[in-house]
């Protein structure tokens, strides 16, 4: 039974990965979209999410099904709890790539403001994080999931970097203010996905010391 039950929560292991997989290539597609204003590409990222959404409700059914039928305690307990607070994060930075492809959609229909530095490298912090924090939840790896929580101070700093200069456009030239504002929500769905892949690894610090980390310190008892 022990070996059966083993084997099924690799089964949401994997799953989870999959999920992680979609919900990376949709933040990649998005920004993609925007840097090189693909229309077609954005649409692309636009219509996959309901893929992502299936996704999300298969997991959510496989850790439900394993808390119903097996009644886990201790360490498998916290690992099926983390895995459907990790799915739904995973859900929601795929809600952050749909509103960047949409935002892309808008911008092509204008010359372009600029050309894009700061916004990709923004993506490129965050899809690096959501790389080490599943990895980290699949080899139980605190101190990965630690360093993680570092990395998000770099996604903060990049974020307000973009909007001073944003906002120096919109006072030098007061058309540019639709394109601007469009690129400024850009950054704030980027800062959120790396809010979100910090929850994730705060998810898994509670997995392996079942100790419980809020806005980046170790709650107390």
């Amino acid at each position: 039974m022990h070996r059966k039950f083993e084997d099924e929560l690799d089964v949401i292991r994997q799953e989870l990965l999959y999920m992680a997989s979609l919900t990376e290539s949709a933040i990649h597609g998005a920004v993609d979209s925007l840097k090189n204003r693909d229309a077609k590409l954005a649409e692309k990222i636009i219509a996959e999410d309901d893929h992502l959404n299936e996704q999300e409700l298969k997991i959510d059914n496989l850790c439900i099904n394993q808390m119903a039928l097996k009644n886990p305690i201790a360490g498998d307990l916290r690992l099926i709890t983390a895995a459907l607070k990790i799915n739904n994060d995973l859900e929601r930075i795929g809600d952050h790539a749909v509103n960047i492809a949409e935002r892309t959609l808008t911008l092509v229909q204008e010359p372009e403001l600029k050309p894009l530095i700061d916004i990709p490298r923004m993506a490129e912090i965050t899809m690096e994080m959501m790389r080490k924090a599943i990895d980290a939840f699949l080899h139980n790896d605190c101190e990965s999931a630690k360093h993680i929580l570092e990395m998000d101070a770099q996604v903060n700093e990049l974020e307000q970097q973009i909007i001073r200069e944003l906002i120096t456009y919109i006072a030098n030239d007061p058309k540019t203010i639709n394109r601007a504002l469009a690129l400024i929500m850009v950054a704030k769905n980027l800062e959120r996905v790396g809010d979100l892949t910090k929850n994730i690894a705060e998810e898994v610090v509670f997995m392996v010391e079942a100790k419980l980390i809020k806005h980046g310190k170790i709650a107390k008892n």
